[in-house]
């Protein structure tokens, strides 16, 4: 392996409101083995383009159109190009943003293309497109355009390499009427601010409300003729369009386009981009998003002669670091959850989480490899909850979508304090989770309370509800218990027991339960129906994380446990099934395209048979990912599909994802080193290691064995070593 000495440089005169943080340690050159373009075909929901780690500006392709695969805006088997636009969701199952969306073309000489002339997109060929991290680049069939895009944290940086064509003006369209998905602009402005700047706003609704973003887009060559234009929209606003026409002097030098976005105003904007790009070239912009993402990717270094699951990991490590996203500008302004402008003092404010997801594997991954980003992460949630009166539940662009269910910012908040991870006010933020916990009108918490779960006549999803809130509340038991609030201990631990009150003995399934107390019939476990969250009976069983003994103890004991795991997993879909929608990655009824099913195949350890989670876990790294277009089997959603790959790659995953015990599984790699803070490392060595030998013989930590199979986050954090012997028989 190459050895790079990287010194990571930023923008001049960064404050101390930027994550960016100078490294000085020798590197491997780990960017060359990521593949961007792993998950854009298919389910996976991601796009290529450039973004450095938790940036806000994610500068992408997109499509012609909208629809499922196009959620990202880029789909890997379409061949059509449109825009290229510096907002994106990786991997979700909603599409917004595609903001500001520019592409360059050729047009005819004193033609009259309009600025809203939207044949302008081009086809391209995979054969001319390139992508790693930072970086992306692709030819475009129509005028042999070749366009190079990179960013920084705040910004989107182009590159256009215009080729000459006779009775042709090289120009650069940008339309922010443009929306896909659930995008829709409702109001928006371009101000020619001089030749070579240009400047103005997009808001839009979507999945998210209220979304403002302002722009600031230079140009290194001067604006010969600039025909801007707007046009009426639903809801009285502006719909405008600009294209600028440059003169013959971009074919001899390329067309270097350095835009930067803010959510507070277009002067701010200027900040971002003087900060960011100000007398920085491309390929300065290019090698320093380079530097970035090897700075990360230089956490976890794997040792392996498989090549292609080297590629996988540190791709799956690349993509669990896109998102929450960086959502403020370098003088710490910020719009919030109430729409206002606010001010951190210093801190990093994030967005995009995407709680119901990532609180399972991403942020686990995040108290090892982001330690110094975690508490910001806190503190953007209970800013979140100051400004709009309950946690953030999925919010993105400083607006609460409400997507999906459960109130997980607690798990996260409740997690990074028991790993001891400061930087928040530890009693603010357990009044925060109890507020959220109590808000009686928010999806049926006063029923839940009030009945200890969710009557199906009056809810959807009652069941995966009433499960989900009480792991929640869990999570706030322990923060409370360790705080010394017996009080608050006390009614927690008593509601996180409500999983039971939906557990039916007499069919062995979690179940629908009526205002009456009266079992739901029919059920039939393996259908989908409105009573689970994109998910069955089957998957919803095993949504007991933070009391895997007493639903091993429920259904009969860990023989009868064991039975019913080994049903689930045998138990294949016919064709005629109803299955519930995401049910992709599917072992028998266990569905590693959707989150619900992702500690599952972790439960063989608590009934006394290690050796088939063993088993399943490495047939499920081996099966379900691969660093290809098509290498996920279901929704990326912003970095837990990814983060699930990272953690039990390396042999252990956290089935319960608050409190810092880890399960163990069965490791992919020779070697391991986890890189901690304070020079620290822990080492994972799997001796005998290889395709076949994919079950654990013995463990030693620090030359002890471990006792069970629980690793515990504060001997990772300390430092060691973790040996796993490894076999191709079973131990039983």
């Amino acid at each position: 392996m190459r050895r790079l000495f990287y010194f990571v440089f930023f923008a001049a005169s960064l404050s101390a409101c930027n994550a960016e943080k100078p490294d000085s340690e020798p590197l491997e050159a780990l960017t060359e083995y990521v593949n961007p373009f792993m998950g854009t075909e298919g389910p996976g929901n991601t796009y290529p383009g450039a973004q450095v780690p938790f940036g806000m500006v994610q500068m992408s392709p997109d499509n012609e159109g909208g629809g499922w695969y196009r959620i990202s805006g880029y789909d890997y088997p379409d061949s059509v190009i449109n825009s290229f636009s510096m907002t994106h969701l990786s991997g979700t199952g909603a599409g917004d943003l595609y903001d500001f969306a520019f592409m360059p073309a050729l047009t005819r000489a004193g033609g009259k293309n309009s600025p809203f002339d939207r044949t302008i997109g081009s086809t391209f060929s995979h054969d001319n497109e390139t992508a790693s991290p930072g970086y992306y680049a692709v030819r475009l069939d129509k005028d042999g355009t070749v366009v190079e895009l990179t960013a920084t944290q705040r910004c989107g940086v182009q590159r256009y390499t215009y080729s000459a064509s006779p009775g042709m003006t090289p120009s650069v369209y940008l339309d922010l009427d443009r929306a896909i998905n659930w995008d829709a602009t409702t109001d928006s402005r371009i101000t020619l601010d001089d030749s070579v700047t240009v400047s103005g706003y997009r808001f839009s609704e979507g999945w998210a409300q209220g979304q403002r973003l302002y722009f600031v887009a230079r140009f290194s060559h001067s604006v010969t003729v600039a025909d801007i234009q707007h046009r009426a929209i639903r809801g009285g606003g502006r719909g405008y369009a600009a294209r600028l026409d440059f003169g013959s002097d971009v074919l001899a030098e390329p067309l270097v386009v350095r835009a930067a976005i803010s959510p507070v105003s277009v002067d701010n904007a200027r900040q971002n981009l003087e900060a960011e790009t100000g007398g920085r070239s491309f390929d300065d912009v290019r090698r320093s998003a380079d530097s970035m993402w090897n700075v990360e990717l230089n956490k976890i270094v794997v040792e392996t002669p498989d090549d292609n699951a080297k590629r996988t990991f540190y791709t799956t490590l690349y993509q669990s670091s896109l998102a929450p996203t960086i959502f403020m500008d370098v003088n710490c302004d910020y719009r919030g959850g109430d729409g206002k402008v606010h001010n951190t003092g210093g801190w990093v404010n994030y967005s995009t989480f995407s709680l119901w997801d990532t609180y399972r594997a991403a942020h686990p991954l995040y108290t090892i490899t982001q330690t110094s980003r975690v508490g910001d992460m806190v503190l953007s949630m209970l800013a979140f909850f100051e400004q709009h009166g309950r946690l953030p539940v999925w919010n993105m662009q400083g607006s609460e979508t409400d997507m999906m269910i459960g109130y997980h910012s607690v798990p996260v908040i409740a997690d990074a304090y028991l790993k001891g991870i400061g930087g928040f006010d530890a009693q603010k933020a357990l009044e925060a989770c109890v507020a959220t916990a109590d808000y009686d009108s928010y999806r049926n918490i006063g029923d839940y309370k009030a009945l200890g779960y969710i009557p199906w006549q009056r809810a959807e999803e009652s069941v995966s509800k009433t499960l989900e809130y009480a792991f929640d509340d869990w999570a706030i038991y322990k923060m409370a218990e360790r705080m010394g609030r017996a009080d608050v201990a006390e009614r927690f631990a008593e509601r996180a027991r409500n999983w039971r009150n939906v557990y039916d003995p007499s069919s062995s399934f979690m179940r629908p339960r009526g205002e009456d107390g009266k079992w739901l019939k029919p059920f039939v476990a393996k259908d989908y129906t409105k009573h689970f969250t994109e998910s069955n009976g089957w998957q919803y069983m095993w949504s007991v994380q933070h009391d895997i003994p007493g639903l091993v103890d429920i259904v009969g004991g860990a023989d009868r446990f064991s039975q019913k795991m080994d049903s689930m997993f045998n138990y294949m879909p016919l064709a005629d099934d109803k299955l519930p929608i995401f049910s992709t990655g599917m072992i028998g009824q266990y569905v590693h395209g959707n989150e619900p099913s992702h500690h599952v195949a972790y439960l063989y350890n608590y009934a006394g048979q290690a050796w088939k989670t063993q088993g399943y876990v490495r047939q499920i790294l081996t099966g379900q990912y691969r660093a290809t277009p098509s290498g996920h089997c279901g929704n990326e959603d912003c970095g837990q599909m990814s983060a699930w790959y990272v953690l039990s790659s390396l042999g252990f995953y956290p089935v319960n994802p608050v409190g810092g015990d880890y399960d163990i599984g069965s490791p992919l790699f020779d070697k391991a080193t986890i890189k901690l803070p304070g020079g620290k490392r822990f080492v994972i060595r799997a001796v005998n290691n290889s395709p076949r030998n994919i079950y654990v013989k013995s463990l030693m930590l620090n030359g002890k064995p471990l006792d069970g199979y629980i690793l515990k986050h504060q001997d990772i954090m300390a430092g060691g070593e973790l040996v796993f012997e490894m076999s191709d028989e079973p131990v039983k």
